[in-house]
């Protein structure tokens, strides 16, 4: 007793006080008398021995914690198709070079799903999207930072040589079927030119879209500068001009943990970058 307060530089009885109530906690006696000294009961070495992995799992965590390590741990993202191309991989690549203790999970959901994920902490990070024309609405709890920008156009068979969007007034049109936003930009787009657009189809990948596109079924939004299906044209919009914008979200102040704050100066430094 006399050495372990000395170590500790408290008095005997404080630490008797505290092997008596970690022996309250552990339901048994942790030490017993032996002459003028005490000693560990067999309950008391289990515990000793319990306390060598305890404690080291608390230093483990703090080090982990620490604002200063070396990012180490897994980041959950999730994100919608091409923002995980655009941005997430190759900050992954430049990741792997500057922080290799970092591991990403990748996720791929459209903003609502992937919001809703966060909100239940079920991912640190989330990759999401919302259009100049349909701005999303941020909680006070979401830390945001945009990433980049793509113009949209809209998608024709190449054969057809229409071009305002008000000479589709009389066309089925396709829309995504997770996501209401490109749907929101279509019908400001579409009363802006005095009509409203008959949506036939709901549809998530861009590739299908193209698809039905080239068999006529439709007409539709899509992002300009992308390889699309032969047979198909995405024409520039006259003004307004429409806008896709990548963000990241995160819960607020969690970019204090180490692995997290590498994921986002790696995702802003390729903004930066492009």
């Amino acid at each position: 007793m006399h050495r372990v307060a000395a170590e500790l530089s408290t008095t005997t009885s404080a630490v008797s006080q505290a092997i008596a109530a970690l022996a309250r906690d552990a339901g048994t006696a942790l030490t017993e008398p032996d002459g003028r000294r005490v000693r560990l009961t067999p309950a008391g070495h289990r515990l000793a021995e319990h306390a060598v992995t305890i404690l080291a799992a608390v230093e483990a965590a703090r080090v982990d914690l620490d604002p200063a390590a070396e990012p180490v741990g897994v980041v959950r993202v999730a994100g919608f198709a091409t923002a995980i191309r655009l941005s997430l991989l190759p900050a992954r690549a430049a990741l792997a070079q500057v922080h290799p203790g970092v591991e990403l999970r990748l996720l791929e959901h459209e903003p609502p799903e992937a919001l809703d994920l966060l909100g239940r902490d079920d991912v640190d990070l989330v990759l999401t999207y919302d259009y100049n024309l349909a701005p999303a609405s941020w909680r006070s709890e979401q830390a945001v930072v945009p990433l980049w920008d793509v113009e949209w156009g809209l998608g024709v068979p190449s054969a057809d040589r229409r071009a305002p969007l008000a000479s589709y007034a009389d066309h089925d049109w396709i829309v995504n079927s997770r996501h209401s936003a490109d749907e929101d930009v279509l019908r400001t787009l579409a009363s802006l030119n005095g009509f409203t657009p008959r949506v036939t189809h709901r549809v998530d990948s861009l590739e299908l879209v193209d698809d039905l596109i080239a068999d006529r079924l439709g007409v539709a939004l899509l992002p300009r500068g992308r390889t699309s299906r032969r047979g198909v044209t995405v024409r520039a919009l006259r003004e307004p001009k429409v806008y896709l914008r990548g963000f990241a979200v995160w819960r607020r102040g969690r970019d204090r943990w180490p692995p997290l704050r590498a994921v986002l100066e790696q995702l802003t430094r390729g903004d930066a970058d492009s």
